[in-house]
This record gives C-alpha cells, sequence and structure tokens, in this order.
C-alpha cells in the first residue's frame, strides 16, 4: 500500500524497465503490492507477483523463478533497502552493487567517501540518545536538520531552532531515552539553492541527464518543491563543477545504471546533501522534459550495454523551460496547515514547458488547479527574517497595478521602504480583520511565511481561508518571487500551447 512519500513516479521507472527488457528479449517479473499502479497491469511484464517487498516474501519468489538476476533501483527507497539482505542470501543484485548502495546509505562511509573525492557535506553528527542529540546539535550550531535514519518521504523530519525544539522532536518519535535507530543531525544551511540531479552511468562514462534549480530553498521536500530546468540563476562555472563532482561521485561509487544527487549552494560554495545509487522521484520529469528516457536506457546499461552502444555519448541540451510544481492534498483534509518543510506532503506533480520561462511557470501553476490573479489585492504577512526578501516583490506587484494589504510589522517595513500598501488587523486584533477580508473575497493572492511548529494561530488561520476560499496561497518568498514573474509575463503574453514532442 502507498502512502504520501512513495509516489508514481518510480511506477513509471519500473513500466520502462519492462519495457526496455522486452526490447532485447529479456522476460521480467515485477514484484508490487498495490494494484493501483501501472506497473502490475497485466500486459506491462511477463510476470507478476502481488506481494510486500520483504526479505522473505522476494527470497520466496527468487526459490520459485530462479531469476538470472534482481533490479532494485527503480522502486524507490523500499526496494533499495533490500539490496544487501538478498545479496547476502545469494542473489545476484543487477547494476550498481549493494557494496556502493551502502556507501551512500550510511552516513560514516558516506563521509568518507565524500572526504575521497574531496567534497563538502554540512557538518552532521549521529546519535542514539537525547543528550547525544542536544550536545551535538549545540556543537553543529541551530538551526539543524533532524531525522529518523531509514524513513520514506522525509517523515518526522524536522528544522529545529532550540534545545526544546530536539526535546519535543524526541518525545514525538518515541525516544526520550534512546532509541533503535540513530537519529540523523545535519546542518541547516538558510537561504540555500537546493539542486537535484540526475545521472546515467555504465560504471565508467556518465552522462547528466538533467540538472533541476529548486524554486523554494534548501529545507523543504525535493518531493514539494517546485523546481526549474535547466538551472535559472546558476552561473555556467557552478553548474560545471555540480556536473564534474556528479561524475566523479558516480565513477567512484561504481554506478552502472541511475544515480541522483541533493546539491545545496549557499554563497557560491557546493555542499552535497544525499547521493542516491537509484531511480528518483524526478526521472519521470527530466526523461519528459529533455525526450532522454532515462529509465529505458538504464535498463540496457544494467543489462550490459555501454552508453556508447546505445548512442548516448553527449548529454541533451534543451533551449526550453521545463518547471515542475507539486501538487497537494490539503483541501481534502480539515485542520491541515500548508505550510512546507522537510516532510514530503505532496500527492503529485505536473509540468509547464515554454521557451518562457514566466509562462512556463504559469502554466505549471494552472495545471495544479491555481489560479493566476493579475489584478487586485495581495495580503503580504511575513517573517521578520523575510522582510527584506519580500521588498522587491512587493515593488512589483505594485509596478503590476496590484494593490498591498499587510499586518502590522510587515505593513510598518513597507512604508519605510517608499511601497504603498493598506494595514489591516490580524484576526486576535479584533474586527474588521483579515480573515473578514478573505472571506469577502476582497483578496486575490496571500502571501504568508512562517516558523514551522512555531507559526502563530492567526498566520494558519489566514493560510486556512485561503485554501479554503480557493485564493492562490504562497508560503515561501523564493515561491512568492516565481509566482510575480509568472503573473508578469501573463500580463504581458499570450499563453500558447504545443505538444511536449514539439519542445524535445
Amino acid at each position: 500500500p502507498n502512502r504520501i512519500g512513495q509516489g508514481i513516479e518510480f511506477d513509471y521507472c519500473c513500466v520502462h524497465a519492462a519495457f526496455a527488457l522486452k526490447e532485447i528479449g529479456v522476460d521480467s517479473i515485477m514484484i508490487n503490492s498495490n494494484p493501483e499502479t501501472v506497473s502490475t497491469d497485466y500486459d506491462t511484464s511477463d510476470k507478476l507477483y502481488f506481494e510486500p517487498l520483504t526479505r522473505e516474501d522476494v527470497l520466496n519468489i527468487i526459490d520459485q523463478e530462479k531469476p538470472d538476476g534482481v533490479i532494485v533501483q527503480f522502486g524507490g527507497q523500499t526496494p533499495l533497502n533490500l539490496a544487501v539482505p538478498l545479496e547476502k542470501a545469494g542473489v545476484k543484485i543487477i547494476g550498481t552493487q549493494p557494496d556502493a548502495i551502502d556507501r551512500a546509505e550510511d552516513r560514516k562511509r558516506f563521509q568518507q567517501f565524500l572526504q575521497k573525492l574531496n567534497l563538502r557535506q554540512p557538518d552532521n553528527d549521529t546519535v542514539s540518545t537525547l543528550e547525544e542529540a542536544l550536545a551535538s546539535a549545540n556543537r553543529i550550531g541551530y538551526p539543524v536538520v533532524v531525522r529518523p535514519s531509514y524513513v520514506l518521504g522525509g517523515r518526522d523530519m524536522r528544522i529545529v531552532y532550540t534545545d526544546q525544539g530536539i526535546k519535543d522532536f524526541m518525545i514525538a518519535i518515541g525516544g526520550a531515552s534512546s532509541l533503535e535507530h540513530p537519529i540523523l543531525i545535519d546542518k541547516f544551511l538558510k537561504d540555500a539553492i537546493e539542486v537535484d540531479v540526475d545521472a546515467l552511468s555504465d560504471g565508467k562514462s556518465t552522462i547528466i541527464g538533467g540538472i533541476m534549480q529548486h524554486v523554494e530553498e534548501a529545507g523543504i521536500h525535493s518531493g514539494d518543491s517546485a523546481c526549474v530546468l535547466p538551472p535559472h540563476t546558476l552561473s555556467a562555472e557552478m553548474i560545471e563543477e555540480i556536473k564534474t563532482a556528479s561524475r566523479a561521485m558516480a565513477l567512484e561509487l561504481g554506478v552502472v545504471g541511475l544515480m541522483n544527487v541533493q546539491f545545496a549552494v549557499k554563497e557560491n560554495d557546493l555542499y552535497i546533501l544525499e547521493v542516491n545509487p537509484r531511480a528518483s522521484r524526478t526521472v519521470p520529469f527530466v526523461s519528459k522534459a529533455t525526450g532522454v528516457p532515462l529509465a529505458k536506457l538504464a535498463t540496457k546499461v544494467m543489462m550490459g550495454k555501454t552508453l556508447e552502444e546505445l548512442g548516448i555519448t553527449t548529454e541533451a541540451v534543451i533551449t526550453h523551460w521545463a518547471v515542475k510544481e507539486a501538487v497537494f492534498p490539503f483541501d481534502r483534509f480539515d485542520n491541515v496547515d500548508t505550510l512546507l518543510g522537510p516532510e514530503m506532503k505532496s500527492t503529485g506533480e505536473v509540468m509547464g514547458i515554454d521557451d518562457n520561462l514566466g509562462l512556463a511557470i504559469a502554466k505549471a501553476h494552472l495545471a495544479a488547479g491555481s489560479t493566476l490573479p493579475l489584478s487586485g489585492n495581495v495580503f503580504i504577512s511575513v517573517r521578520d527574517g523575510d522582510k527584506k526578501a519580500v521588498l522587491p516583490i512587493a515593488k512589483k506587484l505594485v509596478e503590476l497595478d496590484f494593490s498591498i494589504i499587510a499586518t502590522e510589522g510587515t505593513a510598518a517595513f513597507l512604508k519605510e521602504h517608499d511601497v504603498e500598501c493598506e494595514y489591516v488587523n490580524k484576526i486576535s486584533q479584533g474586527r474588521p480583520h483579515i480573515l473578514d477580508k478573505v472571506q469577502d473575497r476582497q483578496i486575490s493572492w496571500v502571501v504568508n511565511t512562517s516558523l514551522g511548529k512555531r507559526t502563530t494561530e492567526d498566520a494558519y488561520l489566514i493560510r486556512r481561508a485561503a485554501l479554503d476560499f480557493h485564493i492562490p496561497y504562497t508560503t515561501t518568498i523564493t515561491g512568492a518571487g516565481a509566482f510575480v514573474k509568472a503573473v508578469e509575463e501573463v500580463k504581458e503574453n499570450e499563453i500558447g500551447v504545443q505538444p511536449v514532442q514539439y519542445f524535445t
């Protein structure tokens, strides 16, 4: 059974793997316990087992079928966790070997691997008790990202700013004293740009499939963040550094098939956040945006073909923009906050493609079910740390003939910097307040940022009202900047439609 954080993107990869095996005359056996997928259609693979992805169940099927080998890198984290246990049971793993997977998964081995390649990662630690967690967080310096090891979709992951936050986290995961699995603590790189790279390697040569720049800053789960392909603000030198680091890691790990790397760029320094020697949830997006079927090619590489034999000797260069936007289920649940964070909340994604970046962003928003207001009142209420960054956005909105409404602190800051705006009460300050304006449909867009668990009741009620009244809302400054760019382009240009093949 699927849960949020285990997306249909991996189903796409498994289907393409089965099709690729069929093309080269190899019978495929699919193991998948979810009937609501294309990989479990009766005509996708040659044989299908509806069984749980556990060591015992998979070994039972292997005893029955006696396959030449098993491919684990297309189904996400769950099958990847089976690689080492299956190899110990004498099963041949096709593609990237379990030891390479363990080097990327095991915190200490991963640290040694990066040090060998002279690559940088955020300061981090592994702890098992509350006392260790507090000592480690204070040594690294707040804010830190805390998470249990072996999680899917960033489950129970938090950005923590204080000792009390560490204590709350340990209680929430049932580890006030000690834990069965260790806790991972990483320095949180505030205001860093996050970058996703999908690469394809045959063990000797590596091709970069795509470099995606996240719209939201580092700290938002990659499955929830909008992203742009190719990167829209990174320098040519930084892009080259990212490619060089990706190729070096693929070669050192001996990757045969797909690899995903998550980078963070902060003040021209490149940090490696995570390396996954498997297909990532971005593979379908990259494949459709570039016209290069990465999962099919990876399957053929795992079956012994070289990239040269497959005719893949140069990297795809695209002249259009492809924008991925996440789709969220918030309106289906009562009392759920729309703030984004390290734990994945999205249940789908859409893509906008255009020769114009602003129009590509606009198409992605429209496809995700959001409206693009071209006039009206924009409500802005942001935390102190975001006030400086929201200033150019507010000025651009005034240029585009929008009126700005803001709460006390934000309004004072904007007026100080010569931005015209109307002051409105917070809900707690008494009526008439902002909620009245939202309910009377006097607001066409809401920009509201907050500190996650430390958010106020006022801010939550505003975000929830925007959701309930189908008013577009943004909870990050970078997301607001992209939204304004989309609105600006839509006001000046007409949105056109082309088949995806036109671009690829």
